[in-house]
């Protein structure tokens, strides 16, 4: 959508909103992960939906690149925006979408902003905009920058992944470490940021994983059904995890700079 001109955008589109973060993603993988992976699978689904039906254009709109990351704020490259910076600009995407798009889909690839995609799709919902959300599930994954997502990412972007560098991270149950990361953070855990083990990633896993979510995320438009928050749910998923290849990481304050004195 970004490279079109005005006179071209079909009025009534279904538009899909990317959904990624700026952040650590250990010492292998790059700090636009979760925002390949959210671009991805809605290009892919875009593509799928529109197919052969010129009657019902999807649009592809570009990523929304910064999330809710606080849980990564001890990592150099990290940007994390918060939660209510966030679900501001999540509510006036949509109320500026509605102006002439039809549906709204976020495409969500960051655990960390699950919380504040149901707070601002909710809020959207009651104000009467056609607006939900899914998110980019590989079920099992582990939490971060482990095998699922290296795989992804081998198989995405094989030149931006630095496999000599991969670190075994935590490797402990999430439920395990959550009370140390949401008291401090994610480096407290696992001082290379990786929760998980890339080890034995592949492309070739990447791949199907990437096709399982595509496929999940294009059925899941298609029946349009929701549950909680505006979350876009299949038949007898309703239970699935919200987020990408990891489960959801519930954000910790991040730390603030005591400012100087002259």
């Amino acid at each position: 959508m970004g490279r079109s001109v005005w006179p071209a955008v079909p009025a009534d589109a279904l538009v899909l909103v990317p959904v990624g973060s700026t952040e650590q993603h250990g010492p292998h993988l790059p700090l636009n992960t979760d925002s390949v992976i959210a671009q991805s699978v809605a290009q892919s689904a875009a593509e799928r939906l529109g197919s052969g039906r010129p009657d019902r254009p999807v649009l592809l709109a570009p990523t929304i690149a910064y999330g809710a990351s606080g849980e990564h704020a001890g990592f150099a490259g990290t940007v994390s925006i918060g939660h209510e910076a966030l679900r501001i600009v999540l509510v006036e995407t949509v109320r500026s979408l509605s102006l002439w798009a039809g549906r709204i889909v976020f495409v969500n690839g960051h655990g960390g902003n699950v919380p504040t995609l149901g707070a601002a799709v909710g809020q959207l919902r009651s104000e009467g905009h056609d607006v939900s959300w899914l998110g980019c599930e590989t079920p099992g994954g582990d939490a971060h920058a482990g095998r699922a997502e290296t795989s992804l990412m081998l198989y995405l972007a094989p030149g931006d992944v630095r496999l000599s560098e991969a670190a075994v991270g935590d490797t402990r149950p999430l439920a395990v470490v959550m009370p140390e990361l949401m008291a401090r953070g994610v480096r407290t855990v696992s001082p290379s940021g990786v929760l998980g083990d890339p080890t034995g990633a592949s492309a070739e896993e990447g791949r199907a994983a990437l096709e399982a979510m595509v496929s999940a995320a294009v059925r899941r438009i298609a029946a349009g059904g929701t549950g909680s928050g505006g979350r876009l749910v299949g038949t007898g998923d309703s239970s699935a995890p919200p987020c990408s290849s990891a489960p959801s990481i519930p954000v910790p304050p991040a730390p603030r700079k005591k400012a100087a004195h002259p």
